[in-house]
């Protein structure tokens, strides 16, 4: 899988405030999902007011593959096919001292949608799943201004994987 992009600190507009961090590495998988009438998954993260692609973290000795067929499944209520590989993104959260690996896949809906089976923190920040055009998911997640940490390493990251998954669409 080819890399998309490295966000950091400065990328994100704000100063690196530290030197030599020793990063733990987390690992997580995100997908692009289109369903049947062409639109993408969207998650909307209400308490931060911003909106996120789905996937998460790798748990215990999964695979990229069960990590991306499990958050999907928790997060929209889908199985999924995927279609192709976008790309990694390095996320340099020094904050945090993290380095989140993200692999980014194209996936389609695949059988019938149920009920989203959100954790508890998805619950607390408030999250719903929207169906939105490819276009208007790009508008939503680049329209975030706040000024959560988080967030803005989210809000970039996703673009990024939207703008690499277009060259996919054409």
């Amino acid at each position: 899988m080819e890399l998309i992009t490295e966000i950091y600190h400065g990328t994100i507009g704000i100063e690196n405030s530290k030197e030599n961090i020793k990063y733990e590495i987390r690992k997580a998988a995100r997908a692009v999902l289109i369903n049947e009438n062409n639109k993408i998954a969207v998650l909307h993260v209400a308490k931060d007011n911003y909106y996120k692609l789905p996937g998460g973290g790798v748990e215990g000795n999964e695979s990229i593959y069960e990590t991306l067929s499990r958050e999907v499944y928790e997060e929209v209520g889908s199985d999924i096919e995927v279609i192709d590989e976008i790309g990694i993104i390095f996320e340099y959260r020094d904050s945090f001292e993290q380095l989140q690996i993200s692999y980014n896949y194209l996936c389609k809906t695949k059988g019938e949608l149920i009920e989203t089976e959100f954790t508890q923190s998805e619950i607390d920040h408030k999250f719903t799943l929207k169906w939105m055009s490819f276009d208007e998911a790009v508008k939503e997640i680049e329209s975030y201004n706040g000024n959560k940490y988080v967030a803005k390493f989210i809000s970039l990251r996703d673009l990024y994987i939207l703008k690499e998954t277009e060259k996919f669409l054409k």
